[in-house]
């Protein structure tokens, strides 16, 4: 017994040496990889609380106050949805803090990419404090969480669009027949891709013999999509160009294959309903890690944006004028006491987790539908479906929307 005790006494000193050890060693440069890594940390807390709490919540009297004690899909719900509480809360503190922070002078910048030993601690004792609250104040945020998960995606979309109009741009600056041949055979392999992927949705998805008019109306809208991207982004008046056209259209097909395959596998016209009770841990854990690697790139991606979080005064916001004037060299003492201005809205970054927080809760318990319907899949059910269905109608949206809207307002600058 005593060996034992002093056995754990070591493991936990040693626990503590290391995570002393790799937050101080956390810089100004990998503070963003930082948040992520808490950030995964949340998720994959939440993915073993939802296998492994029940038991243990059905004996919390606050918890489980129910004259019957519900099932256990409930509980798994529950405690995925307090973990993802905390976590929102603990960036939407975060990001509050960080409103107006313009230049690295302010001291609200070291607190931003330093203290991480405390923002751990903090992050942790939210965490748990989540688990003493009432389930009224878990239930509100059940329902706010879908209009936040609703706003991350529409983040997302946005953030697609400023890619791809990105990449094009980069290429066709080169102005050499190199990158004109890799633009078209990107575009040619995209668009193959995306005629192919429609073939496969409608042999998986339109089973003979049923009525799947829904699946096939959900994948003959994005063929269309596909269509009209090419006809506006090849029109002489829009003077667009093919590649973004066709990744859009690989992505909106990618969301219409997403969307059938979190439809009930007890749906007929689901063809993936026959391997609804071989899914394997492995398969999955695959599914989540997926899930981490979608959300986390989404926030790192948000955060480093140039159209939507640089602040005026950061050198990415696109200002005319140079950070430092190159005729009148400034003396030191003004180089010290000018402050840099910073790179991205610290406040924007801590919003977008906030909102990925909601998000992966949602993934995580089917969007808090019945999990019994699905048993313990993740992100399947009725209301994914039609989420991720509406993502890619407003991605075509506005995809068509960038390019029309200069021609319908020339005086205006998008």
């Amino acid at each position: 017994m005593w060996a034992a005790s002093c056995l754990a006494s070591c493991c936990a000193a040693c626990a503590c040496n290391a995570c002393t050890t790799v937050v101080s060693g956390i810089s100004r440069r990998s503070a963003r990889i930082a948040y992520c890594g808490l950030f995964a940390l949340s998720l994959i807390v939440s993915w073993i609380l939802r296998e492994v709490a029940a038991p243990l919540m059905e004996q919390i009297p606050w918890i489980n106050h129910f004259h019957k004690t519900p099932d256990r899909e409930w509980f798994e719900t529950d405690a995925v949805l307090r973990v993802s509480l905390g976590n929102f809360l603990f960036f939407t503190i975060l990001a509050i803090m960080m409103v107006g922070v313009k230049n690295q002078k302010d001291p609200r910048d070291s607190l931003h990419h330093g203290g991480w030993m405390a923002k751990v601690v903090c992050w942790c004792l939210l965490v748990i404090f989540m688990f003493f609250l009432p389930n009224e104040i878990v239930s509100f945020y059940e329902s706010i969480s879908k209009f936040g998960s609703g706003l991350f995606l529409l983040v997302q979309v946005v953030l697609l669009l400023d890619f791809v109009h990105g990449w094009n741009d980069k290429w066709v600056g080169y102005d050499e027949q190199f990158w004109y041949a890799a633009l078209f055979a990107v575009s040619f392999v995209c668009y193959v891709g995306t005629f192919a992927f429609s073939g496969l949705l409608f042999h998986w998805f339109t089973a003979s013999g049923q009525d799947c008019g829904l699946n096939t109306f959900f994948i003959v809208m994005t063929l269309i999509f596909a269509f009209v991207f090419a006809i506006i982004a090849l029109h002489p008046a829009v003077n667009g160009s093919v590649l973004p056209a066709s990744v859009i259209s690989l992505y909106c097909m990618y969301l219409c294959y997403s969307g059938l395959s979190s439809e009930p596998r007890e749906y007929e016209c689901n063809g993936l309903h026959r391997h609804s009770k071989a899914v394997s841990t492995s398969t999955l854990t695959i599914g989540l890690l997926t899930t981490v690697l979608s959300v986390v790139y989404s926030a790192v991606r948000a955060g480093s944006s140039t159209t939507l979080l640089s602040p005026p005064s950061s050198p990415r916001a696109g200002a005319d004028k140079p950070l430092l004037p190159l005729d009148n060299k400034p003396s030191e003492k003004e180089e010290k006491e000018k402050a840099k201005p910073v790179t991205y809205s610290y406040s924007f970054f801590h919003i977008i987790f906030s909102l990925a927080s909601m998000y992966s809760a949602m993934l995580l318990t089917g969007w808090s539908t019945s999990v019994g319907e699905s048993g313990k899949l993740v992100d399947v059910g009725w209301p994914s479906v039609w989420v991720r269905i509406l993502t890619g109608w407003a991605t075509a949206g506005l995809y068509i929307w960038s390019l029309v809207a200069p021609i319908l307002f020339p005086d205006r600058e998008f």
